[in-house]
């Protein structure tokens, strides 16, 4: 279950990457042509620039962790996919990144093979 969510979040992060480049793009767009956001604005530019790069990082940082630390892998996991939820929405742009990441986040967490017995800190 490990090495499925490590492959999962790395992919979930590569694709939310894709996703991060059109939003944090489409916010620069706005900002320099405001004429674009007659076409689509956006509410909280910030918020979608910020998850933008959050999102992917936190994905394959997940996936990267979820081998040795499952626990931390998973919770990053699930909340890469709970940011692009909300900062993207789901629709045919997002189902995958959002899918493969929460995926990865279950999976890692239900690893039935404990974490090592190390320090956290």
């Amino acid at each position: 279950m490990r090495n499925a969510a490590l492959t999962l979040g790395i992919i979930a992060g590569i694709f939310g990457m894709f996703v991060g480049f059109v939003g944090f793009g489409w916010t620069e767009l706005v900002a320099a042509r405001p004429e674009a956001a007659e076409f689509y604005s956006v509410q909280n530019p910030a918020f979608l620039r910020t998850v933008a790069v959050l999102g992917p990082i936190l994905a394959i940082a997940g996936g990267a962790m979820a081998k040795v630390r499952a626990l931390w892998g998973g919770i990053a996991l699930l909340a890469s996919a709970a940011l692009m939820y909300l900062g993207f929405g789901f629709h045919v742009g997002t189902m995958f990144p959002i899918a493969m990441a929460g995926l990865a986040g279950v999976l890692a967490l239900a690893a039935g093979k404990p974490d090592e017995p190390k320090a956290h800190f």
